[in-house]
């Protein structure tokens, strides 16, 4: 972000802060995706993202008057996010936590059985993308939270380690290390398991009609191949590949849903609104 841009945040903010609705809005616009898309991969699936998005942005309303500046807006922000996301318990994995020896063996058993075609008439095409880029985010909950938190800030979002070690309350030093030690782990699974990272052929094809009988993927609710990429999606994707020879499939980012927008208009035009203003 520019001076001009980071000028221009600060204006919104402080009007925002003086109780200006537009202004709080567009300030929220700013940041939703990129919420979204940290919820999206500490949690593992759309609803529960989308959920702790929204319990995310209220707090940053109604913390708001407490921006100094002193850090980049963004940072701030993610501080709010991670610590929100680390002791996040609602979500379907704090319930079935998974573990790289557990989702290995869960892709040998998917490839192994002969089961019949369950792709309701749904483009096999469409449901092996559905499955890959499902198949990542789950791949992320192998991680211990802050081990994967460490690795989306670093390989999704790109923190430096002065800023991540903010944002996590640790050195930078220890933030180098421990991101070190989690792409490793990851590079290692990948390399085993996936054939598309591991140079041969993408396994994912072979594992649709299991995904979908075990409700890993369903071929009336494709998730990820109908949510909007973001603007972010080309940095991000050359961020991957600079730093881990990974393919567009494993560093997607999205659009925030629609739902989770009108929710914030909502309670914008509701009288919650003037609480925030307040708080």
């Amino acid at each position: 972000m520019n001076t001009n841009d980071t000028q221009e945040l600060s204006r919104l903010i402080e009007q925002a802060v003086a109780g200006d609705r537009p202004s709080l809005e567009m300030v929220l616009a700013e940041i939703q995706d990129m919420v979204f898309n940290l919820s999206l991969r500490m949690l593992g699936s759309f609803h529960d993202a989308e959920d702790a998005s929204q319990d995310i942005l209220l707090k940053v309303m109604t913390h708001l008057s407490s921006f100094r500046g002193e850090s980049a807006f963004s940072t701030w922000v993610f501080r709010i996010a991670v610590n929100h996301l680390k002791d996040y318990k609602k979500h379907l994995f704090a319930q079935h936590p998974l573990s790289f020896e557990f989702y290995g063996e869960d892709i040998r058993s998917g490839r192994a059985r002969d089961l019949p075609d369950m792709a309701q008439d749904v483009d096999r095409t469409v449901l092996t993308e559905e499955l890959k880029l499902s198949c990542t985010n789950v791949m992320l909950q192998c991680l211990d939270p802050e081990s994967r938190c460490i690795f989306i800030l670093g390989v999704m979002f790109r923190a430096d380690s002065r800023a991540a070690g903010d944002i996590l309350g640790i050195t930078p030093e220890a933030y180098r290390q421990r991101l070190s030690r989690a792409r490793r782990r990851m590079a290692d699974f990948l390399s085993e398991y996936c054939g598309e990272y591991g140079g041969g052929s993408c396994r994912c094809a072979d594992r649709i009609d299991y995904a979908i009988q075990n409700r890993r993927i369903s071929p009336r609710r494709l998730e990820y191949t109908a949510a909007r990429p973001s603007a972010a999606t080309l940095a991000v994707k050359e961020a991957m590949e600079e730093l881990d020879g990974l393919s567009s499939s494993f560093c997607r980012t999205y659009q925030s849903p629609e739902t989770l927008r009108q929710s914030l208009r909502d309670f914008l035009d509701g009288p919650a609104f003037s609480a925030v203003v307040k708080a």
